[in-house]
């Protein structure tokens, strides 16, 4: 909803570049899905060495977490 208010917004002051926005957003979006999927992998690549590393703490009874 914001993004629609803020592109009405543009287009009141200056329709020419809302258009060109308007245009563009697919393709700044479709070059932004690698982008997206490498953080995705990077985020459960890390998190799955997080749960290894902890993993025999967590066997040894470590604190609990509330």
């Amino acid at each position: 909803m914001l993004k629609l208010l803020i592109w009405l917004l543009l287009f009141v002051v200056c329709w020419p570049l809302a258009l060109l926005a308007l245009i563009l957003y697919p393709f700044v979006w479709l070059l932004s899905l690698p982008f997206r999927l490498v953080g995705i992998t990077l985020e459960a690549v890390f998190s799955f060495l997080k749960a290894l590393l902890f993993l025999p703490a967590r066997l040894l009874g470590g604190p609990k977490a509330a």
